[in-house]
């Protein structure tokens, strides 16, 4: 009986070893395939950019336009955030963040209307934060390409995801103190989403801070996510940077945000991402506004 035991152990810890083997290929298979599916989309520059408007809530202008590169849909990646996080485990970090860097400013400049073409507006690029870090990431490169452009610095946001948080604060201040020299800004995306810190905030001194999402859907009718935005707005004062509310899809939310005195705001209720640029369109009341700085 014991003999018996011992041979059904040893049969399933092979079955179990060949299965670990078998799902080792079929990963390695799967990431093969969709490395080499990146690769070909950088080459043939087979990413879509669209375009999402920016509006000051004060004179109901559009400010800027954040930048935004989907990839077309596909078998080997369910969803953006899918092709985002796989591009995150890969080595063409680097290579990609400066590929969607050009890419969107080419872009911004191609598509820009001729009777807005002459309006300095701001463009938000989300970039990676150790992609600043690198040594290989000049930033004259990007200098060249702005004036080859007319695009001037002052224009440009370098929007800083979390999805890998900064470690070394002290070195990444002294970076973008280099870069702000040239003139670019710094905003920090996802406030209030969990990923960002105080920290993140007190040493990086964004010019812009960008609110999540989940703390301005239904904001006119949640008390605690009005007193975490309240708060919030009493350190940008202090900080003198501005607040750019994100995902504002309903008019209770847009209305609220106006009344407590939000800088900028950017959702669907103002402009939904398009790969033509428009000018954001904002209602008050009974009133609909749309323009440019």
């Amino acid at each position: 009986m014991e003999s018996v035991v011992r041979q059904s152990v040893k049969s399933s810890s092979l079955f179990s070893y060949i299965k670990y083997l078998y799902d080792q290929h079929q990963n390695n298979t799967l990431y093969m395939r969709r490395l080499k599916a990146l690769k070909k989309i950088i080459q043939d520059k087979d990413l879509h950019t669209y375009f999402q408007p920016i509006v000051d809530l004060h004179s109901k202008q559009t400010m800027g336009f954040e930048a935004l590169n989907r990839p077309e849909a596909s078998d080997l990646f369910s969803n953006v955030d899918h092709f985002y996080e796989f591009v995150g485990q890969t080595d063409c970090v680097f290579l990609f963040e400066c590929f969607c860097r050009n890419l969107s400013l080419q872009r911004f400049k191609e598509r820009l209307p001729g009777d807005i073409m002459h309006k300095d507006f701001m463009l938000f690029l989300n970039i990676h934060p150790n992609v600043l870090l690198d040594k290989k990431y000049h930033s004259g490169e990007t200098l060249q390409l702005l004036t080859e452009l007319g695009i001037k610095p002052q224009q440009v946001v370098f929007e800083l995801t979390e999805r890998s948080a900064v470690i070394d604060f002290v070195e990444f201040e002294r970076v973008l103190s280099n870069y702000r020299s040239q003139g670019y800004r710094i905003a920090v995306d996802d406030v209030g989403s969990g990923y960002n810190s105080l920290k993140t905030l007190i040493y990086l001194k964004p010019e812009f801070i960008k609110l999540d999402r989940s703390l301005i859907q239904f904001i006119d009718k949640n008390h605690e996510q009005q007193q975490l935005v309240t708060l919030l707005m009493k350190y940008a004062v202090q900080a003198e940077t501005k607040i750019i509310a994100e995902g504002i899809e309903r008019q209770e939310e847009l209305d609220y945000l106006h009344q407590i005195g939000i800088h900028y705001a950017q959702g669907y209720a103002l402009g939904k991402p398009a790969k033509d640029i428009h000018l954001g369109k904002i209602r008050m009341g009974d009133h609909e506004n749309r323009g440019s700085h």
